[in-house]
């Protein structure tokens, strides 16, 4: 099952907060190191997804397009 991005976020922050915190051994930084590079990976591939998602609207015939803002 997927996270959310929120939850993915919610993780990150603990993770972080955990590291920055100075109590963690060397292996157990290293191995909570790579699991938030992880999630900041996914939490940065789910902001774009939805970046892309809102640069795009539907034309008349139903078919996404890029939006495109007229000065």
């Amino acid at each position: 099952m997927e996270k959310s991005f929120e939850d993915a976020l919610k993780e990150l922050e603990a993770i972080v907060k955990e590291l920055e915190s100075g109590t963690v051994e060397l292996d157990g930084a290293i191995d909570k190191y790579t699991e938030a590079m992880k999630l900041a990976k996914y939490c940065s591939e789910k902001l774009k997804n939805a970046s892309d998602k809102v640069s795009k609207i539907l034309n008349e015939n139903k078919e996404l397009v890029d939006f495109e803002v007229e000065e």
